[in-house]
């Protein structure tokens, strides 16, 4: 089973979980006072937090301006081609960069095309114009499983669910190049932003204009079996007949000697086809109304929502780290190793998951704060008294500057 990064708990419900949880050996929880105090800690780590984002939000709505296809107001000012390929590569690696603070996974072209390979449970396949895009990133969190229904003839068309695997979210950046599948006046100058949940693994490639269903192989070869039967059918009656017959024209008795099997071999054919032209529009029908419920934001929202992700995050990270420190490491300090086992023990039991918590990341975070002292590889926080005092010196050192530095 593959442990996340994502810690899927409300920070209100982490919070009130820390201030109740027992200790490893059966200690009482924190007393009344040690809860309002650790309370009040979580307050202005929240606080501190969100301000910091605050100041990152502002810069990345001013990156993504030039190219937000809903911008109200424009910019006053356009960017040249120049400004604009060189503020297109800063909007990219920034985002990318933003992805992996919210510890979503980025899927390369070869890793979706195998994602994408194979028919979805309706038995189409999709074709994605990939020259479509002059830039394109795709990037997902979570891995599970969900269902569709399903009827099928041999099952008397009752209604059957399938299990799927699925994405828990799915983020698309994508900026279009023309070209015929995306008609006579695609947008190319914005970048387009996508967030999905609970996304089916062989559809994601539904997320991406441009794409079209593809007729499987089997209807395929069925098709050209059609064909060829037809051409080889006619080609040989006909070389049945008299060459004098021939000659003189296609008599009524040679046509009425061709149709009736042309007839059949079309006929089959039609079904064929129209049996794939149904399938196709039912699929669509689903993936549509799927889609209306799956869509999670677009474009600058994206950001705001993926930022307040991230945000989220990096405090649930923060407050674990400093509360089991300052709880049960005592005056010798834990090791990585041993804050790392402890958290994510308590986490797979409270959420019945595997969590990956990134020690070394919430390590660094606590220390950038001044939070944290370390002494060789054993690591200790300072007592509630001194964090607070701590962050409340950090609020007079944001006061004084323009704009707080962005997280790392």
């Amino acid at each position: 089973m593959v442990h996340e990064h994502y810690i899927p708990i409300r920070i209100a419900d982490l919070i009130a979980y820390l201030c109740s949880r027992p200790g490893f050996k059966g200690e009482p929880p924190l007393s009344a006072e040690n809860q309002a105090a650790f309370r009040r800690f979580a307050a202005a780590v929240i606080a501190h937090l969100h301000t910091l984002y605050q100041g990152e939000i502002r810069q990345l709505k001013e990156a993504y301006t030039a190219f937000d296809p809903d911008a109200d107001p424009k910019p006053l000012i356009p960017l040249n081609t120049e400004q604009r390929a060189v503020a297109l590569d800063q909007l990219f690696h920034t985002f990318d960069r933003l992805m992996i603070r919210a510890n979503y996974v980025r899927l390369t072209r070869k890793a979706i095309e195998e994602v994408m390979r194979g028919a979805s449970e309706w038995g189409l396949e999709m074709d994605v114009p990939w020259e479509a895009f002059e830039r394109m990133e795709m990037y997902y969190r979570g891995e599970g499983i969900g269902s569709r229904v399903r009827r099928t003839w041999w099952k008397l068309w009752r209604k059957e669910l399938v299990p799927i695997p699925t994405f828990g979210r799915v983020a698309v950046i994508f900026k279009q190049r023309p070209h015929k599948r995306l008609g006579t006046d695609p947008d190319t100058q914005s970048v387009f932003l996508k967030l999905f949940k609970d996304m089916p693994k062989m559809d994601v490639e539904m997320l991406l204009p441009g794409g079209r269903v593809r007729m499987p192989k089997i209807d395929r070869l069925k098709l050209g079996g059609t064909v060829a039967s037809s051409v080889a059918y006619v080609a040989w009656k006909l070389s049945t007949f008299p060459l004098l017959s021939l000659l003189g024209g296609l008599t009524t008795g040679v046509l009425m000697a061709l149709y009736t099997p042309l007839a059949l071999i079309a006929g089959y054919g039609y079904k064929t086809w129209y049996t794939f032209q149904s399938a196709r529009q039912t699929y669509a029908l689903q993936l549509t109304q799927s889609l209306y419920y799956q869509n999670l934001d677009n474009n600058s929202g994206v950001m705001h929502r993926l930022l307040d992700e991230a945000e989220e995050q990096e405090t649930r990270e923060v407050l674990l780290a400093y509360y089991y420190l300052w709880r049960f490491a005592g005056s010798r300090g834990w090791t990585a190793e041993e804050l790392d086992f402890a958290i994510e023990r308590d986490l797979s039991e409270l959420l019945h998951t595997p969590v990956n918590f990134e020690v070394l990341d919430a390590l660094h975070k606590l220390a950038r704060g001044g939070l944290l002292e370390c002494d060789q590889d054993r690591y200790r926080v300072l007592p509630l008294a001194a964090a607070q005092d701590r962050l409340a010196i950090l609020w007079e050192e944001y006061a004084r500057l323009e704009m707080p530095p962005p997280p790392r």
